[in-house]
């Protein structure tokens, strides 16, 4: 908010706070419930908590805008910053119930560099972690360069803001039901057939003529399968792997969703700069999705004993 150069605000933006969404997003959030919750119920409590973030997207976008367009952009971003002070202490109780949580039922487990060593020999590991980059590359592309892809087509000013809000508003009911869908069905061919709907859905809304119909279907079908995917692929490695290291390996994982981010946002601008239009971007989405939706299928996720923890000498 106060950054006095363009470097400064690269610091703060793109250093600051991607160390803040590192620590807070749902590589943390999601294995601390999945750690609390039942095998039941867990699929269905991360679709929820999934949810809650689209719920904050929803609310969150809306109000930033009007401060913005009323006090200027640094007071809106001071608004986030006080926002985010109120909801840290939530951390802290979020730590204190896992300590006093359900016990786990899981031996000891190995060191997590044994751990890591026998999920990079699972394929359907590789296979789910490849998958994820090209969720973070599709939304990614789409959250960064759907308002200036809609200009292109001439839509009408704001309708992109509006796409994104339907994005946000159709994924709390998209990320319950994946979760619901979860606990009830095998999750890596939920996960397929989310891709495989997503991957349609994009290559519909290239091809045909664009209106504020088209636009708003796409904003509606594309959230309902927004992010979904995150309590599926972190439920189905706490299934495979238990939840000890859950943490750590969903977080592989999620590593690889935001270096999908970073190239499906980057690369969309860099090929409009040398092409002037998106329609690269927009077919290499439809063909990852594709891509990602034949990964999954073949997934095995039978649970894994993990190794177990060698027993040390006394005087170790």
């Amino acid at each position: 908010a106060v950054a006095p150069s363009g470097p400064m605000l690269i610091v703060g933006m793109g250093l600051l706070v991607g160390i803040g969404v590192s620590c807070t997003t749902f590589g943390v959030v999601l294995p601390a419930v999945g750690r609390v919750a039942s095998a039941e119920k867990r699929s269905m409590a991360m679709g929820l908590v999934s949810a809650g973030g689209s719920a904050g997207q929803v609310l969150m976008v809306p109000l930033v805008q009007g401060i913005r367009l009323n006090a200027g952009i640094a007071t809106s971003l001071f608004v986030l910053a006080f926002l985010m002070l109120m909801v840290a202490p939530l951390g802290i109780v979020l730590d204190r119930r896992a300590r006093t949580g359900a016990p786990l039922s899981e031996p000891p487990l190995a060191p997590l560099r044994s751990v890591l060593a026998q999920a990079a020999q699972h394929r359907g590991y590789r296979l789910l972690t490849l998958g994820f980059f090209t969720c973070g590359f599709q939304l990614a592309f789409i959250a960064t360069h759907l308002p200036g892809y809609l200009s292109l087509c001439h839509m009408p000013i704001g309708l992109g803001a509006t796409a994104l809000a339907l994005i946000g508003l159709f994924n709390m009911i998209g990320s319950w039901a994946c979760g619901w869908l979860g606990g009830r069905f095998r999750q890596h061919y939920v996960l397929g057939w989310l891709y495989l709907i997503r991957s349609v859905t994009i290559g519909a809304f290239f091809l045909l003529p664009k209106s504020a119909l088209t636009v708003v279907v796409f904003a509606a079908v594309m959230g309902l399968t927004w992010l979904g995917t995150v309590p599926l692929t972190s439920g189905l490695v706490a299934k495979v792997f238990g939840t000890r290291h859950l943490g750590s390996l969903f977080g592989v994982c999620f590593l690889s969703h935001q270096i999908g981010s970073f190239l499906g946002a980057w690369l969309g601008g860099v090929v409009f700069d040398l092409t002037g239009s998106y329609s690269l971007l927009w077919q290499a989405t439809v063909a990852s999705g594709l891509v990602a939706a034949l990964l999954h299928f073949p997934i095995d996720d039978t649970a894994l004993r993990t190794p177990a923890l060698r027993s040390e000498p006394a005087s170790a």
